[in-house]
């Protein structure tokens, strides 16, 4: 789902009728935006301002954090140190010049995506500055919890007894995403602010569903880096998680891979009834929404019985990538359609 011209697909379809632009300088952290950029940020330029410059800054701020706690050169208290101390950047408690002394004195660079992001933490921080102080208040909370969240588990380390231990760890790094859009749009609309209880709950879900697809797609690349997302409980007794990717594991990691999948697919159920939720009017937030729901659901569907999980990522294919956004954009403001379009993309029950 990384395709790059997806984001020329959606950025297509915004420019047929596309709002007032951004203030001024802006054009750089868009740049960055697509250096950066999977699923989930396809939608950003289909927002209109000021809430799409919210979202913006909302998306680059963690993925600073995802840096921090995703790369392979830095040790696990350096994680740590920096992660917090990315936290008190993002309250205005230390200054970000200290945050980019840390990241230049690293013995060799992860030239993984977020690297971007990372390297431009400056003008990151400025154009969090730059907002309204409510936005900035939401972002740096929940981002900031987030960031810390990180931090707590690049201490504890890649080790999930149970479905409770990988629950806690998606919160911290989506669930908390969810919460934080969810504020976003309350903010912007009194609509939205009146559905904010309900919608607060399913917006976790709606983001443990989307970290559980990465768990499954991301099984071969995320123990490289020396963590395995399933829970002992998952295992046949007395297995670890690593025996997973022997020859003689098959079997049970194709067991684990559907469970996953049946996890996601509960997720997903919460993740439809979000969407529906967010009012028919605001036709660009829930475009925004839909788009990494039904890529999701779609590359569950693709990734569930697949071995490939287990030796590459599994995508979904570019001319399928165009059909769901021509789709969602024709007839995503139908919340009979967004249930029946999910369930037919992903298998799932909602609907």
């Amino acid at each position: 789902m990384k395709n790059s011209n997806d984001a020329t697909i959606l950025s297509n379809m915004a420019s047929r009728s596309r709002p007032t632009a951004d203030p001024p300088g802006v054009a750089p952290l868009d740049r960055l935006l697509r250096a950066t950029s999977r699923t989930f940020a396809l939608g950003i330029v289909l927002l209109r301002p000021p809430l799409r410059a919210q979202v913006r800054v909302a998306y680059l701020v963690l993925r600073v954090s995802d840096y921090l706690e995703d790369n392979r050169v830095m040790s696990p208290a350096e994680k740590i140190r920096l992660l917090r101390l990315w936290h008190r950047v993002l309250h205005r408690r230390a200054p970000v010049d200290e945050l980019l002394d840390g990241l230049a004195r690293q013995p060799g660079q992860d030239p993984i995506p977020d690297l971007h992001a990372a390297r431009h933490a400056g003008e990151i921080a400025a154009a969090l500055d730059a907002l309204d102080d409510n936005a900035r208040a939401v972002i740096a909370r929940h981002a900031g919890q987030s960031t810390l969240g990180m931090a707590r588990w690049v201490q504890r380390g890649p080790r999930f007894e149970d479905e409770s231990d990988l629950d806690d760890y998606m919160h911290e790094v989506a669930g908390r995403v969810g919460h934080l859009l969810t504020d976003l749009f309350a903010q912007w609309s009194p609509r939205v602010r009146r559905r904010r209880h309900d919608l607060m709950g399913l917006g976790r879900e709606f983001g443990l569903a989307l970290q559980t697809v990465n768990v499954v797609r991301g099984l071969s690349t995320d123990r490289h880096r020396g963590w395995i997302f399933v829970p002992t409980s998952f295992l046949p007794a007395g297995m670890a998680p690593a025996s997973l990717f022997e020859p003689g594991g098959r079997d049970a990691a194709m067991d684990v891979v559907a469970r996953l999948s049946d996890k996601a697919a509960r997720h997903f159920d919460a993740a439809v009834k979000y969407v529906t939720l967010l009012p028919r009017a605001h036709a660009r937030v829930r475009l925004f929404c839909e788009l990494p729901l039904f890529f999701g659901a779609r590359t569950l569907a693709v990734s569930r019985g697949s071995p490939e999980v287990l030796t590459g990522e599994v995508k979904i294919s570019r001319r399928e990538v165009r059909t769901i956004a021509r789709s969602a954009r024709a007839f995503g403001r139908s919340n009979a359609w967004v249930r029946w379009y999910a369930k037919r993309l992903g298998g799932l029950r909602n609907g």
